[in-house]
């Protein structure tokens, strides 16, 4: 069974149209324990929610994990895991933290408890609201 997640991404280092121009990318430089944890547990085809994070502060599309952890060399590959992925498509409409944080129906999300949290499990219902406010 599918799990769902959101990753997030500052756009200026690496936004969701360098995703979609590489066509394939490797989610490195995770240094937090609880998210890399979350890397750890995502399987090939899990679905992923792209949030770009200090800039715009919304989630732009959909990527799909297309293999699964490996350790990262571009830090302490001992301790630290990277996971490729695929875009899927681009949202309808981003969808804002501002608004995000209004909606009921995502009061448990996971990046509204722990704000500083950059890779987080999404439940199929926040997931579903997520794609409604995008107009999906």
């Amino acid at each position: 069974m599918s799990q769902y997640w959101l990753m997030k991404s500052e756009p200026d280092e690496y936004g969701w149209d360098d995703l979609v121009a590489e066509g394939e990318g490797t989610w490195d430089g995770v240094k937090n324990a609880q998210a890399s944890n979350n890397m750890k547990a995502m399987k090939k085809g899990d679905q992923v929610l792209f949030y770009h994070s200090r800039q715009g502060l919304e989630v732009v599309g959909i990527m799909q994990i297309s293999e699964e952890h490996s350790p990262d060399v571009t830090t302490d590959p001992e301790r630290w895991v990277v996971v490729k992925v695929k875009p899927l498509r681009k949202l309808g409409k981003p969808v804002p933290l501002k608004a995000m944080k209004q909606n009921p129906e995502l009061k448990d999300l996971a990046i509204l408890r722990q704000s500083r949290l950059s890779v987080a499990p999404v439940t199929k219902d926040e997931w579903d609201a997520i794609l409604t406010m995008a107009g999906e």
